[in-house]
């Protein structure tokens, strides 16, 4: 389980922060520091955005945190559930999963963690929506097709350790 763990959330760690750091620089003109300062300010405050490298690196700690904590929770679930862990068997599964659990990420994170973090209350509009759709192809996609993967390689594993030899 170790493994699957540190797959999902080196994968999904990486491709979200290309992800974010892409889509700042070509949706809002930013420079790819100013997006992981930004991430810095929810808990830095707004002088974060002149910290230089050491707020770039604290906003990209942040992120592997979160990343870590949602490839938990994640991993988690489909451990304890059957259910999911049938339904993330199929690609038609992995993509039903990450279409639910991406917008509660952002829901969560955009309506619950950043606010209490921040003390700025949530902002909800186009942004707002195109990120809950991003949360479906860049975080919650990389978590559960990793997590299916090692969990079909360790249930393949564990039946072929039960069966047999011919």
């Amino acid at each position: 389980m170790r493994s699957t763990f540190l797959r999902a959330w080196l994968t999904i760690a990486l491709v979200d922060w290309l992800f974010a750091s892409t889509y700042g620089v070509l949706s809002y003109h930013s420079t790819v520091a100013r997006v992981w300062q930004g991430v810095a300010s929810t808990i830095l405050g707004p002088t974060a955005m002149q910290g230089g490298l050491r707020t770039v690196l604290v906003g990209t700690a942040l992120h592997l945190c979160v990343a870590f904590v949602w490839t938990s929770v994640f991993l988690g679930v489909a451990l304890l559930s059957e259910r999911v862990r049938a339904l993330i068997a199929t690609p038609g599964g992995i993509m039903a999963v990450a279409v639910v659990y991406g917008p509660l990420v952002w829901v969560v994170m955009s309506m619950l963690v950043v606010p209490a973090a921040s003390g700025r209350p949530p902002k909800v509009g186009g942004r707002w929506f195109v990120q809950a759709v991003a949360h479906i192809l860049f975080v919650a996609l990389p978590i559960v097709a990793m997590v299916a993967r090692g969990l079909g390689v360790s249930i393949a594993r564990q039946t072929a350790a039960l069966e047999p030899a011919t």
